[in-house]
């Protein structure tokens, strides 16, 4: 997420696709609405619900399931095409200048490059000068970005869109001209979206086509714009953060791969770019082995990374584990303030694969359907090996620390009453497990230096809790020398004189000099900016900044584009700011300040080219460009090529392969999942709450009021719902916000089903993802749930 939540005010139209903040993110929907009600800011909803956001938009966009980058393509060639597009912002900030391999090519479906089920990446390379990347800067040469990317969307007309999408094309047309309005220096477009983006087998490239749209109309950067993920809690930010997914270490340092990285300098030299800030890696990873073993890492033993896990470079993420679950592979597992017995995809087979443990630690407020898997409808719990614990913990407001929220946003939250019952907080029962697998190392082991080793002295005399104020001191950063509270990443060093956790919150401990208080304890509603950035509301990661990528919103002479909405300014002489410059305005040095010339080189300072990247040379498995696949499971041929689905999707095994056919006749209607205001994630919290179980007592499955007449139901009849994984039953919740795609003449029904139900708890019912599919995107392995094949019939 590249602004906040309160810069929404400043925005001038929001398109939200793959998201419903009416109902999943209503403070959202709040920011959004004073934009609206105070400088007439219009509203874009595509959805294939007419959701309560859509009831709210001045264009309301129909859009089939897995279709967004047709959608997103077709905005982006209509700005092409008409010249509504940013010229000067795509010039100075972007790759569009480039010059690519002339070996690169496009042709039906497919990159150059892709052999034996994934693409040799060679071909996509930049041209260079030497050390230099090749340019155009009159953007005309056939081999330079822009003409590679117009060319590649030129196919994307208005008419091929809506084909594919579903969309009206006089809806569509007024979408472009609205959207397409902001590619101008006063104006600003913010594009929202969530799960409906991600949730796919080409999720990466659709998130990577809303990064490109914002680009070409110069949205990145800027007040009131961005592109902006809403997160499903207030935490998923926090996760990701620490390093919780398996690719990464904390601060998104990659992992280390055991046959890439045997060392230290292994790891640095393959790893660290020349250029970029993450040139600087040297010193978030050395300061984070320091905190992690303090004085047992030195630089003669190479700060200890001997003891860092190694990557082996396969699949281990949430689909790839139950796989190898389900092939007796995995012995043990925990399972932490998660249900995967809900909440993951292909949910029947996923509770079978828990059987094969030999035992499972589910850490949660309630016995959720995880934890209580041997007692599923028609389970029996005699032929169950697993022995399952379940370790109750405190919620949110019956423990203390901070959460970093979708605005990167770290803020600390206070106890307010005590746990009930036996019930712990997370970090006393992480703090108390390694306490005890430290004692049994302590009797010897194959390798027992790793733990031993490790820095775990939290207790706190007189408290049962650890000292949780010195484990955020230990992420936000030290000098080893004298403990003091570092003050920003930029005085990490990598010769082993500071210790930092994570990098990114270096600063989020640091007392405020004038509340007294660590920056993340900070509530002072001081604005002076007027573009709601509250600098001392809280820390936001990286550096207290508010809006990344801010140089973008100045020219490249410091000029503000829009005085109005002014970030950052160079008046002459100096830098004048609103926001913390995300970007090297002085020298480290002398404190000189850096003329705007050097730093609108190098306004990207994440990308190792220094811009934002229309095509990317790098990082992504499915190509440098998005490009229209349909979902793996659809009712239609492909329109755009004779190749029907991501060329890399990943797709499992076993019990987990289970895929239908394209226009299957059994499966005619397109599934979606989906969320509901009542509820939260897999339910575990809200089923259990009285008065929420109360207003959304049982699953549902919403269809067209054409489709119920066709089948002969009535709502609250029961329905079965079905798809080539299994079967579901469920009330029918007959309303026209759900109506029939018309795609390329074809009309296909929609079916939505609500993600939250199960077994336990006060409210109960089916589960959505019982029959959605094993199937992932090819570069973070998320599940395509939001678009996949099913029946539906009366009961």
């Amino acid at each position: 997420m590249t602004n906040s939540f309160t810069d929404y005010k400043n925005g001038d139209v929001f398109l939200v696709i793959g998201a419903n903040p009416a109902e999943n993110h209503p403070q959202v929907m709040r920011h959004m609405g004073i934009a609206m009600a105070t400088r007439g800011a219009k509203l874009i909803v595509a959805d294939p619900r007419f959701t309560k956001t859509a009831a709210k938009a001045d264009i309301y966009a129909t859009l089939r399931p897995g279709t967004d980058i047709a959608f997103l393509y077709g905005i982006m060639n209509y700005a092409i095409q008409n010249g509504l597009y940013f010229y000067d912002y795509v010039l100075n900030y972007t790759n569009a200048s480039f010059l690519v391999n002339p070996e690169y090519g496009f042709s039906d479906g497919l990159f150059t490059g892709f052999a034996d089920g994934k693409y040799d990446t060679k071909t996509w390379a930049y041209q260079m000068n030497g050390d230099a990347i090749a340019k155009d800067p009159t953007l005309q040469d056939p081999r330079c970005v822009f003409q590679i990317l117009k060319k590649h969307v030129s196919r994307y007309d208005i008419k091929t869109v809506c084909k594919i999408t579903g969309t009206p094309e006089d809806v569509f047309k007024k979408v472009c001209d609205l959207y397409c309005s902001t590619g101008k220096p006063d104006k600003a477009g913010n594009l929202i979206y969530a799960m409906g983006i991600t949730q796919s087998s080409h999720g990466s490239q659709n998130v990577r086509a809303t990064a490109m749209l914002q680009l070409l109309l110069g949205n990145i950067g800027i007040a009131g714009g961005g592109v902006n993920a809403q997160r499903g809690e207030s935490n998923v930010q926090g996760s990701t953060d620490q390093g919780i997914l398996y690719h990464y270490l904390t601060g998104y340092l990659g992992s280390v791969n055991a046959t890439l990285h045997p060392t230290l300098k292994d790891y640095l030299d393959k790893e660290t770019p020349k250029t970029s800030f993450w040139s600087n890696k040297p010193k978030f990873l050395i300061s984070m082995l320091k905190a992690w073993y303090g004085a047992k890492a030195t630089k003669e033993n190479d700060f200890c990374f001997d003891y860092v896990p190694k990557h082996d470079g396969k699949d281990h993420s949430h689909q790839a584990i139950f796989q190898q679950m389900s092939e007796g592979k995995i012995k043990g597992y925990f399972a932490w303030g998660q249900n995967p017995a809900v909440g993951g995809p292909n949910s029947t087979v996923a509770r079978k694969a828990l059987e094969n443990l030999d035992w499972m630690v589910a850490v949660d407020l309630f016995e959720t359907e995880t934890a209580s898997f041997w007692k599923a409808p028609g389970v029996n719990p005699a032929n169950i090996k697993t022995e399952v614990f379940l370790l109750p913990t405190a919620f949110s407001y019956e423990k203390e620390g901070t959460v970093a929220n979708s605005s990167r946003w770290i803020q600390w939250r206070w106890k307010a009453v005590e746990p009930p019952g036996k019930a712990k907080s997370d970090l006393w029962i992480a703090y108390e497990i390694f306490k005890a697998v430290r004692k049994e190392y302590q009797a010897g082991g194959k390798f027992p230096a790793p733990i031993l080793d490790m820095v775990w002295d939290y207790d706190l005399p007189g408290h049962d809790e650890p000292d949780i104020m010195k484990i955020a001191k230990e992420m936000n950063g030290y000098t080893v020398a004298d403990g003091a509270t570092l003050d920003a990443f930029s005085k990490l060093k990598d010769d082993g004189s500071t210790a930092c956790g994570v990098w990114i919150y270096a600063g989020y401990m640091f007392e405020d000099p004038v509340l007294k208080v660590p920056a993340s304890q900070r509530r002072s509603r001081e604005d002076k900016s007027g573009l709601g950035l509250f600098p001392k509301w809280s820390f936001a990661w990286p550096a207290n900044r508010r809006i990344v990528y801010n140089r973008c919103s100045a020219d490249p002479s410091g000029k503000p584009w829009d005085p109005k909405r002014m970030l950052v300014s160079w008046d002459g002489a100096q830098w004048v700011n609103n926001d913390v410059p995300d970007f090297g305005f002085k020298d480290a040095t002398t404190g000189a300040f850096i003329t705007p010339d050097k730093s609108a080189v190098n306004c990207y300072i994440m990308t190792t080219e220094g811009v934002g990247r229309l095509f990317a040379p790098t990082g992504c498995k499915d190509g440098p460009l998005p490009e229209h696949y349909e979902p793996v499971e659809s009712p239609v041929n492909n329109l755009m090529s004779k190749q029907q689905n991501n060329p890399v999707a990943v797709k499992y095994k076993g019990d987990f392969a289970k895929l239908a056919p394209t226009a299957s006749p059994d499966f005619p209607y397109i599934g979606t999942t989906h969320r509901l205001v009542e509820h939260y994630q897999s339910g575990a919290v809200t089923r259990s709450c009285p008065n929420l179980a109360e207003l959304q007592p049982e699953m549902f499955a919403s269809i067209s009021p054409g489709l119920a007449k066709k089948l002969g139901v009535k709502p609250g009849d029961m329905v079965a719902v079905s798809s080539i994984r299994g079967e579901i039953k469920c009330r029918a919740n007959v309303l026209p916000i759900i109506k029939p795609f018309k795609i390329d003449g074809k009309e296909i029904e929609l079916i939505g089903l609500p993600w939250h139900y199960g077994f336990s708890g006060i409210a109960t019912g089916a589960t959505a993802n019982d029959i959605t599919p094993s199937v992932g995107d090819p570069n973070v392995m998320i599940p395509e749930s939001k678009a996949f094949l099913c029946n539906v019939k009366k009961a």
